[in-house]
């Protein structure tokens, strides 16, 4: 134990004093005056918040401690401790902590950068204000950013599929999908990260006005009501989550469908012809995105429903070509 006091007492501190910083943080713009402002997505807590981290961690960090030490791997890890520890408390969940793991890494790793540029060759005292400085920064900035809306952004994600089936054979099984079991869809990441699988999806009458309800697991339900019907060419429809049968512990709230971050707003299906037999399915949702961080959020938003989409389509094809090889065969 003395051995360990001896060598890594001050890096226990640096990373304590960034977790400290970041805690705090966390406490702060989860409170009711900054939920108004979007709270945790905030940049102040989601750029700033980080970068204080670092800058925070790399002054404590000893002198004597390696470049990249003091740059780099000291930053990372606090970061890791801090994420470990809201997972822990359940102050966020698996997805949130994932999706910002990476942003806090740069951030954190930036900070320490600047820190370290900023203080090159400067004597204690002024290393205390700019650290001082970093750390305030976010909470001082916040309130001005409070004042701000979010940018709303609309975005279209797409998956198509050839399916060796006609296309009545294919509109068949997309007008209304039979429940569907994990092993039917197959092993995916977003099952990892926790988001609920498809079940079916049923109709209540055929053409435009009809309504599609998509169950997923835990309770999650969408209704889709149907305003583009062309028999074996394309069905378009609406999309609104049915939030009296979504348990609120279903979707962290900074993800939730329908909520202030993210929705999604309408579903297409559209077949080609692709040869004798065979069809062009095409399968493209547009999304909702209204954070300060549109282009990073919707690099994970993009992913998740592009692989919700491919996994459908896949299910669609293996029982489109199913029912049309049998049919070939009783011929």
């Amino acid at each position: 134990m003395a051995f360990i006091e001896r060598h890594h007492y001050h890096y226990l501190i640096a990373s304590g004093a960034g977790l400290l910083v970041a805690l705090l943080g966390r406490f702060v713009f989860a409170t009711n005056y900054f939920n108004f402002g979007g709270g945790l997505m905030m940049l102040c807590f989601l750029l700033l918040i980080p970068m204080a981290l670092g800058a925070v961690t790399a002054h404590f960090t000893p002198r004597t401690a390696y470049k990249w030490w003091r740059l780099v791997w000291g930053p990372s890890l606090t970061v890791l401790v801090f994420l470990v520890t809201t997972l822990l408390f359940h102050l966020e969940g698996m997805v949130c902590v994932l999706m910002i793991f990476p942003l806090f890494i740069i951030t954190a790793t930036l900070g320490a950068f600047v820190y370290t540029y900023l203080t090159k060759e400067k004597d204690d005292k002024t290393k205390t204000y700019v650290v001082a400085a970093f750390a305030l920064l976010p909470f001082a900035l916040a309130p001005l950013e409070r004042q701000l809306t979010a940018p709303d952004e609309y975005r279209r994600v797409e998956n198509t599929v050839v399916i060796a089936a006609p296309a009545a054979v294919v509109w068949r099984h997309i007008v209304r999908v039979p429940p569907i079991t994990a092993q039917d869809l197959g092993p995916s990441p977003v099952d990892r990260l926790g988001f609920p699988r498809p079940i079916e999806a049923t109709l209540s009458h055929e053409g435009v006005g009809g309504v599609r309800r998509a169950t997923f697991e835990r309770g999650v339900e969408f209704m889709e009501t149907i305003d583009v019907w062309e028999p074996q060419r394309r069905i378009s429809f609406s999309i609104v989550p049915n939030t009296a049968t979504i348990p609120p512990t279903t979707f962290d709230e900074h993800i939730t469908v329908g909520g202030r971050f993210f929705d999604v707003l309408r579903g297409t299906y559209e077949l080609e012809p692709a040869g004798p037999g065979r069809t062009h399915l095409i399968l493209y949702s547009r999304q909702r995105l209204s954070t300060r961080l549109n282009p990073y959020a919707g690099l994970w938003t993009g992913y998740i429903m592009s692989e919700i989409q491919r996994r459908i389509l896949e299910v669609i094809r293996r029982r489109c070509e199913t029912d049309a090889a049998g049919a070939a065969a009783r011929r």
